[in-house]
């Protein structure tokens, strides 16, 4: 790889992390957690933490170069993270790769299940995997599930509303949870 390219990469890798850490402020919205009874838990927010990103990458993916390498910029940011969190809370070393490795599964299952039932605009589809996912399929009434779906395709035009030029320079904007479940 030439000066260029670790140029080009230096600078996706630091674009990546800027949105990923916008998805992750999104994910930490407390109306989540409150009004729509998302766990507060480290699954919980994994979860949350995994659907915005999954909304930033599906963006980013249907775009020409570089969106899809930018798209693999923000997934690179989210588990470095991850890794960087599991250590901070005294995982040991031996453990980080396989803890690691069940998160990126987790996320990929997630990510494919959210990614087929938009794209047939399944919206019942959407609200069982996220029932699934997101609750376990436990303890939760229709009615948030609803609103989350609501959020997820809401969330999803918002994205699809901003331009390549903002998202290449590290800004992605997401509305506020409540807005968007409505």
């Amino acid at each position: 790889m030439g000066l260029t390219g670790l140029f080009r990469r230096g600078r996706l890798e630091r674009t990546g992390f800027e949105l990923y850490g916008q998805a992750v402020a999104a994910a930490r919205d407390p109306w989540l957690y409150l009004k729509l009874s998302v766990p507060d838990t480290l699954d919980g927010r994994f979860d949350m933490i995994g659907l915005y990103t999954f909304l930033v990458i599906q963006r980013l993916k249907r775009e020409p170069s570089p969106g899809p390498d930018l798209a693999q910029a923000v997934f690179d940011a989210m588990f470095s993270d991850m890794d960087i969190n599991l250590r901070e809370m005294g995982v040991g070393d031996l453990s980080v790769g396989r803890k690691v490795r069940v998160m990126w599964e987790a996320f990929h299952g997630r990510a494919a299940a959210y990614a087929e039932a938009m794209e047939r605009a399944d919206h019942e589809a959407l609200e069982a995997a996220l029932r699934r996912n997101v609750w376990r399929g436990e303890g939760v009434d229709a009615s948030p599930v609803r609103a989350m779906g609501r959020l997820v395709l809401a969330q999803e035009a918002c994205l699809s509303g901003q331009d390549l030029a903002s998202l290449r320079g590290g800004t992605v904007v997401f509305l506020p949870a409540r807005e968007a479940a409505q």
